[in-house]
């Protein structure tokens, strides 16, 4: 009765730990044996020759030790003479392999802590496993993360995702944006990295993947692809500027991303913080495409000044120009960083100047 009840308690104890760490119980089992046959080696001082499994239905703890029937016994670890081998396998007879059953009991208490610490060594490798084959799945897209605690000096916070947990520096968060431990946030999954330690999720809300992310979730258009993202550009908190295109001329690619009543686009707007998007309209033209990714501003002429060098004059009336640049040179610089194009911007009366050069 004793046995059942060590077989009952260990089952339970694997149940539990299952549970817990959402580790299966096979993998369970398998580091709990290479534990104990670790342990078992040491204790009898072989390198091999000793292997541990447990019942799947009583859940008993069995170890045996393989010694080969020898004439002279010259290694008691590994050999054992054909009289005793007798009480093990009858018949047995010279250089036959005999299979000894060994008791938990027969290891000492230096044994019993190697075991211990196999199985932290070996659940942890499984842990940190599970965790990088997860977010591995998850790279370069958007999940819903709880912030659990943020430092109130360096103000990095660190979120909960699914059972795992990650740090969200200052850094990566929307300047301005003030977040609270319990709040709900999507995060952008950067990049994945196996290191000694474990798993390192690089995450962040600043990145243009995010706002690339949340459109596709939020638009059905884009997610089936009859609306293509072509560009992002971004200063988080502040304003992102983004380009879409369609193929299918019965689909207004805009009007798609905007929604009903603007719906879509303030919902993104919403989960940013208010960060002010404008929503573009892609063209292999340069001077059009250009010319929409200066919006709100209203441009008079875009001039190709050097094709090689993606180098381009914009015309804007004098009541735009400061619009047209924007705060900081913010709209301009947007505007460039989403063309990928070179853009001087001046007025249209009055010696020309370059006004900004991006």
């Amino acid at each position: 009765m004793a046995k059942d009840k060590v077989n009952k308690d260990f089952r339970e104890a694997i149940m539990l730990f299952q549970k817990e760490k959402g580790i299966s119980e096979d993998l369970l089992c398998e580091k709990i044996c290479n534990a104990v046959a670790v342990a078992a080696r040491k204790e009898f001082g072989v390198k091999e020759g000793i292997f541990c499994e447990i019942d799947p239905k009583t859940y008993e703890l069995k170890i045996y030790m393989h010694k080969t029937v020898c004439e002279e016994v010259f290694d008691p670890a590994t050999e054992i003479s054909i009289e005793d081998a007798q009480g093990y396998k009858p018949g047995a007879v010279i250089d036959d392999d005999v299979v000894i059953p060994l008791k938990l009991e027969n290891l000492g208490r230096i044994a019993a802590q190697t075991v211990k610490h196999t199985v932290r060594q070996g659940v942890r490798e499984i842990e940190h496993e599970q965790v990088l084959r997860e977010f591995q799945s998850k790279n370069r897209e958007i999940v819903t993360a709880k912030i659990v605690n943020i430092d109130p000096v360096t103000g990095d916070a660190t979120v909960s995702i699914a059972k795992s947990e990650t740090l969200l520096p200052k850094k990566e968060q929307i300047p301005g944006e003030k977040l609270s431990v319990g709040d709900l946030i999507k995060i952008y999954i950067v990049d994945v990295k196996e290191t000694e330690k474990g798993p390192k999720i690089m995450v962040s809300r600043v990145h243009t993947g995010l706002v690339k992310r949340l459109f596709e979730q939020e638009v059905p258009e884009i997610y089936d692809g009859s609306v293509e993202i072509k560009s992002v550009s971004r200063e988080a908190g502040s304003r992102t500027k983004i380009a879409v295109y369609s193929k299918d001329e019965n689909v207004d690619a805009i009007g798609s991303c905007i929604g009903p009543k603007g719906s879509r686009v303030n919902k993104i707007i919403e989960m940013l913080g208010g960060e002010k998007i404008d929503i573009v309209k892609y063209s292999e033209d340069p001077k059009e495409y250009v010319g929409a990714a200066l919006a709100p501003a209203e441009i008079v002429s875009v001039e190709v000044v050097d094709e090689a060098a993606r180098s381009c004059r914009v015309t804007v009336p004098e009541a735009q120009l400061s619009l047209a640049i924007g705060n900081k040179g913010q709209n301009a610089r947007l505007a460039a960083r989403l063309t990928g194009w070179k853009i001087d911007i001046k007025p249209l009366y009055g010696d020309y100047r370059p006004m900004i050069q991006l």
